[in-house]
């Protein structure tokens, strides 16, 4: 997310952690977002410890939205919450990042799980987050444009993507086309992850999302978008970022030059004739020897 001349990415870790580029190249440690955990975290999830997983982050109108992940490992007792400031720029005085609770919760109970959100603000004004990990899949739910907050409580969650090893989903929209990304495989293994992403399209936000040869992703379709290439392993995450020349996807990968490290790269977005959206991979073999 871009804030006057700085460009911000934030991350899993203790308390959310914060970094800035200028240059989307060179970054800096920034403060974590939160400094004392939400209270609504803590009694949700007592086993967190601190940390909190694969933010998301809008800004509408006059504040920047944060989307946030608390749970445990393979448990489905989790939460989605928001955090908002007017200033990414902590030396701002506007810059106070200020706690409205949780989003959506999930319990042992749900057949889906409460992690991983990814915000879409529509044409019409409508906000959108789909969400989820593992279990039945990829969720959808409308938000409260004004709050950020989800816009009832016994608002419909609609199901858009479904594979035994799901998760990471990210939405994007060109046109008329609404875009789903989702993960398939195992992340957080180092350079035995096997993630890799996976893309449907839709005329609607709400779905159904079809893969190129035309398979619902809720029936198990989903055309490769990244996987694999050299020493990029395991790309996961997709994300999106609006530059001068067009739209960048930021993910992270596994290296074994980074001993296995999780590390962020972008990569430009292009458009085929078809209008799918494609990349070209790094540590991929020139065209000529393809």
């Amino acid at each position: 997310m871009k804030c006057g001349d700085h460009y911000w990415v934030f991350g899993t870790g203790r308390g959310i952690i914060s970094r800035s580029s200028t240059n989307l190249v060179e970054w800096h440690a920034g403060p974590p977002v939160f400094t004392n955990t939400p209270a609504w975290a803590d009694a949700w999830v007592p086993g967190h410890r601190g940390r909190f997983w694969a933010p998301d982050i809008i800004h509408l109108r006059d504040r920047y939205l944060l989307y946030y992940s608390v749970s445990t490992w393979g448990s489905r007792q989790s939460g989605i919450g928001l955090v908002t400031t007017r200033s990414l720029d902590p030396q701002s005085p506007d810059y106070r990042w200020e706690d409205r609770g949780p989003v959506f919760q999930t319990t042992t109970n749900d057949t889906f799980n409460a992690i991983d959100p990814s915000v879409l603000l529509d044409r019409d004004g409508r906000l959108w987050m789909a969400f989820g990990s593992y279990w039945s899949g990829i969720k959808l739910i409308e938000l409260n444009a004004e709050t950020g907050v989800r816009l009832a409580t016994n608002s419909p969650v609609r199901s858009l993507a479904w594979n035994e090893s799901i998760e990471a989903a990210g939405l994007l929209r060109r046109g008329d086309d609404y875009f789903l990304f989702v993960n398939w495989g195992q992340c957080c293994r180092g350079t035995n992850s096997t993630y890799e992403i996976r893309v449907g399209r839709s005329k609607a936000v709400t779905g159904p999302y079809l893969d190129r040869e035309g398979v619902d992703l809720m029936k198990g379709g989903g055309s490769v978008f990244l996987a694999t290439s050299g020493d990029y392993i395991g790309p996961g995450h997709a994300a999106f970022v609006e530059r001068e020349g067009g739209t960048c996807v930021s993910y992270h990968y596994y290296s074994p030059a980074r001993f296995g490290r999780g590390t962020l790269d972008w990569l430009p977005l292009r458009w085929d004739a078809e209008g799918w959206p494609e990349v070209t991979a790094r540590g991929s073999p020139p065209k000529s020897e393809r």
